[in-house]
């Protein structure tokens, strides 16, 4: 099985690259699963502070990777030649996914600070919000996990600037590419 990981900033297009891949019959693992699990089980309301509150409670108790060790039962229950992770945080969960499952491709999203704030506002998910000062704040907690390490180890890269329907032919393209190499 080859395992491939997503990385971007927030509203970056992990998840839309996650609902590509998926389309595509590509399993798909979502790292915040574990997390809104996690929020779910304690009975907290689903918002972006017991979202981020959590995501640090279960990284002090348990590493900067413990958010990836939940996930490592969840791939390895797939039987796909190809499996997706997506919202990968940070560089300690990239060293994790890299000793677990050799060849592991990570993917990184770059989008623009204003497009990305744009996609936020146009989204209304529950943990949304839509200033710029909101945005930049889970920037900054997200960098605190060592996003921009893993942004800056990343294999490949991939632009999210022009429209979905560009961004899901390059997201297929390289989907097809990474699944055709041996």
């Amino acid at each position: 099985m080859k395992v491939i990981g997503v990385v971007g900033l927030p509203a970056s297009g992990k998840g839309e690259f996650s609902n590509i891949a998926a389309a595509m019959g590509i399993p798909v693992i979502v790292m915040g699963d574990m997390i809104r699990r996690e929020v779910q089980r304690q009975g907290l309301e689903p918002n972006d502070t017991n979202f981020g509150d959590t995501a640090n409670r279960l990284r002090a108790e348990g590493g900067m990777d413990a958010i990836a060790k939940l996930c490592i039962p969840e791939i390895r229950k797939q039987s796909a030649p190809l499996v997706l992770v997506d919202g990968i945080r940070g560089d300690a969960e990239v060293s994790l996914f890299r000793r677990h499952f050799p060849g592991f491709i990570l993917i990184s999203i770059d989008s623009s600070f204003d497009t990305r704030l744009a996609r936020i506002t146009a989204r209304a998910r529950s943990d949304d919000f839509t200033s710029a000062e909101a945005l930049r704040n889970r920037d900054e907690r997200e960098q605190k996990w060592g996003l921009l390490k893993a942004l800056n180890s990343a294999d490949r890269h991939i632009a999210n600037e022009g429209s979905l329907g560009e961004y899901t032919r390059a997201v297929r393209d390289l989907l097809e590419e990474i699944g055709r190499d041996p």
